[in-house]
């Protein structure tokens, strides 16, 4: 018989990121094994108090929207006490947070001890969130530590999307059990790159012998745009010109958009298919981020057989698991990202070898069936440090 989850996202769908994107993924999976699924997020959007998506169940508490809808809070009026009220009649297998950084996610944490509900809180970061300002950021941090272990008294059982992710809580003193890795649908995928209704390298004028690199992903400063923008920009100063295609929207938008050249190309927001038509007709995906949990633009972009560059922060190193699948890089310095484009651009044969064992790699560990395979047998789990709480009751 089919299980029945609670899995709190702090947002979510129509909502665009990497935390909404896995919980979708998961979501639509354990649907298809024949589960119940019902996401409780908070209302980013404007959108409807409850509604279904492709059969999710999804339920929004009213919220603000902090730093620029980063960090949602929830508002306590009678629009929350109405969720609150239709989550304690519930009966659920488990509840499933994604992440651990929000004030939902305490909620979530709560809701479940006082339910008696076995939890697991899966972690999507590799650091402090930064807003940019040494004072603010300090304060953050001192904040995220005393939450979190408000959420430690509440919540035993910790999980990572990503090995780096979990290296990550143990900054907080967490242990954590296991990792439920980030993932692609990798059949989509294939079906998406049969189709050839889209050329983005011939709508740029791009000749087929060019080398191309991507970013896709959220413009953020942390991401790396910056260095990858100079990087480039110094690359074709010396060297055989190459091009730089960036899809994408966010607060560096403007600083992108200043860029704009003829090997410099903004996209802006570019809808899922669009996304594997460019990766598929791209050399290199390059993600120079300092903050990453495990990139799902670089698992995508493995599916589209690039190679890849990034650095060692976060979960894509586990992709890139050696010299022979990619480039790692000490660190997003310009001058790191330039050699990098240095050794790589003009060397098909290393491209080619690191493509291939990417895409395999991709294939036989990162993908949804596989991430939801272990989330099932956790759910099967009898040694919970919640249920060793009930037993001393």
């Amino acid at each position: 018989m089919g299980k029945r989850y609670c899995i709190f996202s702090a947002q979510f769908l129509p909502h665009m990121g990497g935390v909404e994107n896995y919980t979708y993924n998961i979501s639509k999976e354990l649907i298809k094994r024949g589960n119940k699924v019902v996401v409780v997020t908070n209302n980013t959007t404007a959108s409807p108090l409850r509604e279904n998506i492709e059969e999710i169940e999804v339920m929004r508490f009213p919220c603000f929207n902090f730093i620029g809808g980063r960090f949602p809070v929830m508002k306590l009026n009678h629009q929350f006490w109405k969720i609150h009220k239709i989550l304690k009649k519930q009966k659920y297998d488990i509840v499933v947070i994604n992440a651990r950084f929000y004030l939902h996610s305490i909620y979530a944490a709560r809701y479940a001890k006082k339910q008696k509900i076995k939890s697991i809180c899966i972690e999507h970061g590799t650091s402090h969130l930064s807003v940019n300002n040494k004072v603010f950021d300090f304060i953050g941090g001192v904040y995220e530590h005393f939450h979190t272990a408000v959420l430690k008294s509440m919540c035993k059982n910790y999980y990572g999307v990503s090995e780096a992710c979990c290296e990550w809580s143990a900054h907080f003193g967490i242990n954590s059990k296991g990792v439920l890795y980030n993932a692609v649908d990798l059949k989509k995928i294939e079906q998406l790159k049969a189709d050839d209704k889209l050329n983005y390298r011939e709508s740029y004028h791009i000749d087929n012998k060019a080398t191309v690199i991507t970013f896709t992903g959220r413009l953020l400063k942390e991401k790396g745009i910056y260095e990858l923008i100079s990087a480039v920009e110094k690359y074709n100063e010396k060297h055989e010109k190459i091009y730089l295609m960036i899809a994408g929207e966010g607060p560096e938008e403007e600083f992108v958009k200043n860029h704009r050249s003829q090997y410099i190309i903004p996209l802006g927001r570019l809808p899922f298919p669009n996304i594997i038509e460019l990766l598929k007709e791209s050399d290199i995906f390059c993600l120079p981020s300092i903050s990453e949990g495990f990139s799902t633009s670089a698992l995508e972009a493995a599916a589209c057989e690039c190679y890849i560059i990034t650095t060692k922060r976060g979960g894509t190193k586990e992709l890139v698991a050696g010299e022979e699948y990619g480039i790692v890089m000490e660190n997003n310095s310009v001058e790191s990202i330039y050699e990098a484009l240095e050794k790589a651009a003009g060397n098909t044969i290393l491209r080619e070898k690191g493509q291939e064992m990417c895409y395999n790699r991709l294939k036989n560990k990162f993908t949804w069936e596989k991430t939801v395979d272990e989330l099932e047998r956790l759910v099967e789990e009898k040694d919970f440090d919640y249920y060793d709480e009930i037993r001393r009751k």
